[in-house]
Parts: structure tokens; sequence; C-alpha cells
């Protein structure tokens, strides 16, 4: 059990609001969400942002999780956003001896997490990622760099029907740094109320949250449960997505494609290696209907590893049998599958959501499935809640691999038969 403690007054709160109003890479499903209307509704705004027009202030979200089950796990988290108006269009318009009103025309936002997590486990470490390089537990038992990040964006509304956003965040690295690096960057042309498309750099839509996995006062968790959301680590795509938004019945259904590739690099001993996801193809549905909120994905890309090859193409040097090893694990333009589900509840004082995901590569790095159920009720300013998750294995673990008998050299093939 994990309990989450939030402390922000009412004028607080406020510029959260504004914050997340300024967030323009929120996109789609995302946008129209529960989850996204509830945690505007918990600083105390309406649908239209309409008291977000104070340009000071800042939220803090401070939560501690005890130990975590089996895990010796001890963390707490600090977090912290800011935002501010630089030039509203009424600011310009003012300069040109009109007077109009309209939303700022750029304006920029900060967020923050600062989080300890301690860990008991001597043969391994807990990471938030699996492209982290170090963790809690095995070198170290206390560590900053599993939950800590910080981040600003700027977004410019261009035109009332185009606006572009650049997003930068500098948490732990491949290569155990902290350079800032670019999470979104991306045009956004708004043709109608219901339709829009962007072309640039975009958060890769695959699981309920992952507009906003960065972002740690917009989940009602400490931290996104890792055994469903690292099944896919790569957090954005470099190409183009759309979302169109329709009413069926009483409710509301919202589709994105996603269409493109990502280059990301991952730590290793031998020096960082590189992930390379190429005619990535992503679709996900949306329907939400009063409190309620249903979300299917399906996504596919074709995924090469070259720094595992030189091992896998090694095989290929012992006949048919050491061939189809090789086929079997090698990552070279591997076709990946990824299929989810979420659903969720929300009515406001309390919460219970759950997703789930399998992840199929087919080669040396297998097959996963992840999920998560989590709940709880939401008591003024504090919401204790309960999450269960689990991650399976789906492939095979361990393989015969070669009969070594038959290899040149052994000892067993130096014997004769008389």
């Amino acid at each position: 059990m994990i309990w989450r403690i939030k402390a922000a007054h009412r004028p607080a709160r406020s510029r959260i609001c504004s914050l997340m109003s300024q967030l323009g890479g929120i996109h789609g499903p995302m946008r129209q969400s529960r989850f996204w209307k509830r945690a505007k509704t918990m600083m105390g705004v309406g649908a239209d942002n309409s008291i977000c027009g104070n340009p000071e202030g800042r939220a803090v979200i401070l939560a501690c999780p005890p130990r975590r089950m089996r895990g010796a796990l001890l963390g707490c988290i600090f977090t912290v956003a800011i935002s501010h108006p630089l030039l509203t269009h009424a600011d310009a318009d003012a300069g040109a001896g009109n007077q109009t009103s309209g939303p700022p025309m750029f304006s920029f936002a900060g967020f923050g997490t600062l989080g300890v997590v301690h860990s008991s486990e001597d043969n391994a470490e807990f990471t938030g990622s699996e492209f982290s390089p170090t963790g809690a537990g095995y070198g170290h038992s206390w560590s900053a760099a599993v939950d800590s990040l910080v981040g600003a964006q700027v977004t410019a509304n261009l035109t009332s029907k185009l606006s572009a956003v650049l997003q930068v965040i500098s948490e732990q690295n491949y290569d155990n740094t902290y350079t800032p690096h670019v999470e979104w960057a991306n045009l956004k042309y708004q043709f109608t109320p219901d339709f829009d498309v962007r072309i640039g750099r975009t958060a890769l839509p695959v699981f309920m949250l992952t507009d906003t996995r960065n972002i740690g006062y917009a989940s009602p968790w400490v931290r996104l449960p890792v055994e469903l959301y690292e099944l896919v680590g790569v957090t954005s795509n470099d190409g183009v997505d759309g979302s169109y938004r329709m009413r069926v019945g009483a409710g509301t259904n919202t589709v994105q494609l996603t269409a493109g590739g990502s280059d990301t690099r991952f730590p290793s001993s031998d020096g960082p290696g590189d992930v390379h996801a190429r005619g990535l193809r992503v679709i996900n549905d949306t329907f939400e209907a009063g409190f309620a909120t249903v979300r299917l994905t399906y996504g596919r890309a074709r995924v090469t590893i070259a720094d595992i090859e030189p091992l896998i193409n090694a095989f290929r040097e012992f006949g048919p049998q050491g061939v189809s090893i090789a086929n079997k694990y090698d990552v070279d333009n591997r076709l990946v599958n990824f299929i989810g589900m979420g659903m969720g509840y929300d009515p406001g004082k309390w919460f219970v959501m759950g997703e789930i995901g399998h992840f199929a590569t087919n080669s040396l790095v297998g097959d996963n499935t992840g999920w998560y159920v989590s709940g709880g009720p939401r008591l003024g300013k504090f919401t204790p809640y309960v999450t269960y998750a689990a991650r399976k294995v789906e492939s095979n673990r361990s393989d015969p691999g070669l009969t070594v008998a038959a290899l040149p050299g052994s000892p067993r093939s130096a014997i004769r038969p008389r």
C-alpha cells in the first residue's frame, strides 16, 4: 500500500490549471478524459480554465510512501509546478491600438519532481526506466535518480488554429548524466474543434496516462506502475499524429492515429547502445461516458538493436542449428506488437482504474504482459490508495542452445569409434 499526500491551497491549485492549459502537447483523448478533468477539478478550476488568468503562483504536491510489500522500498516525492504567460494576444493587439482578448500568444510552464528512494535489495536495483543506468539497491541503497526530474515548456499560439510546443526535460540519462533533452517539439493545426493534426516530436500514445507521465501531480500515484508502463519504455515519437472526436450517444469517442519512429539510447557495459524503431504505427480509441473511461490501443513497429548483433551472428558460424537460434533471437528489423486496454471510473470522491498490456517481440527482448488495478478515496487533500501490479514474462526464459557434443573440438567429437 502506498499513501499519497497532497498539499496545496486553492490559489496554488489554480496555477496548476494554468500550467495544464499551457501544456499544448496534451492531445486527443487525454485532453478530454475524465482523469484530465478530475485533475483540473481538484485544483478548483472549471472546464474553461476561467480562473487561470493570474500570472503568479505555484503548486506543490508532497507524497511519501511507506515500504512496499517485499521490496523494503521507501521513497519520498516532492513535486513543484510553475507557469507564466509571457505575451498574450491582448498585449500584442493593445500595442497596435486594438483591445481584444485571447489566449496567451507565448506561455512558459515548468514542472519538477524531487524523489528519494531506498531499497534493501543487494542483488538488483530498482530503477524508474529500463534506460536508466542506476537506481536504488545494488551499489547504492538510496537514490534520487529514480523519480527526480525537472522540465520546462514553451507554447506558442501562432494563430487561432496553429500552435507550437517545445518541452525540454532534465532527468537521469543512459550515461548517468542529466543533460536536458527535447521530449516534445511539434506544430499542431486545429482543423475543427474535434479534429487536429500534429507534426514533429510528440508523446507516444500507448497508455492511458502517456501524455502526463512526466508530470507527477497529474496522476494519483507516487509514480506510474512500472510493471505496465515500462513495457514500452520509449516515451516519444518523431512523426505525425491526428485525433478526431465524435459524439456517440451519451458519450464521446476519440480516435487517434500515430505514425513515425524513434531512436533511443540505453546503458551497456560496453558503452551506450541504440534502439531504432521504424515504421511505427499506433491507433487508440477512447470512449468516455459520464464518469467512465475505456481505452483500447494497438501499436507496431520494426525494431533494430544493432549492439547485440555480434553475439547473434556468432551463432551463425555453427551450421544450421546455430542459424536457427540466430534467426529466432535476433533484433534486426524485427516486427514488434503491442496491444493494451484500460478502464477507469472517477466520480470525484473516489477513483478506480486499471490497465493491461502485452508486448510481443518474438526475439531476445522477449514477450511480456503487465497490468495493474488501483483505487482509493479522496479525503479532502488526502488520497490514500491501493495498487496491485504484476508483470509476467510470456516467452521462454531459457533455450537449449547448441548441441555442444557435435561441435568441432569438443571432447565427444574427438572420440572416434574403432
